[in-house]
């Protein structure tokens, strides 16, 4: 991909037509890392069963909560007891790694930095939210309709993932989505689904986005 009329910087080369990513730079192993995680996820199939439980296992038998300024819904033995009747099976690494050491165990994975490529799934909400963090990264490289649209999803991903958390936020006008109940989990795994169709195609774009700039697509 060639910017025409730009400017280098340390990242970038001249070339006939404008300025390009320098393919020796480390910004240039960084986009083939990334593709290389939107692509495996692209190719995995969707689950849809963890309700959330990410964010209840990062308090799970917890001395103190992570986010101290808003109350928990339950108190902490109903939420230990939501933990321990529902399957955690988080694919993140970045919400697996907040776990509390109590609830590290209980994860049906264990999700490593290495192992990134090799676990995430389209169905994840983190993942999803992730490509907002991708497309920002990859500015100018990417169309800002793509970039805008990354964040407007996971905005609304946020909310659905902090609704559904143990966190009382009705006093911010945010109602819960009660997991810890079927009506709840059914709730929530509908919005899950909605949330993994509108990704599908930013992840795409940003595939064929990073496929262009090393001229392989």
């Amino acid at each position: 991909m060639v910017l025409a009329g730009g400017e280098p910087d340390r990242d970038y080369v001249e070339t006939a037509g404008g300025v390009m990513l320098d393919p020796s730079t480390e910004k240039r192993k960084s986009t083939e890392w990334i593709r290389g995680l939107l692509e495996s996820t692209a190719a995995r199939p969707a689950h849809f069963g963890c309700f959330g439980m990410h964010e209840w296992a990062m308090v799970y038998r917890a001395e103190g909560v992570r986010h101290e300024q808003v109350p928990l819904r339950l108190s902490a033995a109903e939420t230990a007891r939501v933990v321990d009747e529902n399957r955690v099976r988080c694919s993140h690494f970045d919400a697996f790694r907040f776990f509390t050491p109590a609830a590290r165990p209980l994860n049906l994975l264990q999700p490593t930095r290495e192992a990134q490529h090799d676990n995430e799934q389209p169905g994840c909400l983190h993942a999803n939210m992730d490509l907002y963090k991708w497309a920002y990264k990859l500015s100018p490289l990417v169309a800002s309709e793509l970039v805008a649209d990354a964040f407007a999803l996971a905005r609304d991903i946020r909310t659905l993932d902090m609704r559904a958390s143990p966190y009382d936020l009705a006093d911010l006008g945010y109602e819960p989505v009660r997991v810890e109940t079927p009506e709840g989990r059914k709730q929530y795994a509908a919005a899950q689904r909605a949330f993994a169709e509108r990704a599908a195609p930013l992840r795409a774009g940003l595939i064929a986005a990073l496929g262009r700039l090393d001229g392989s697509s």
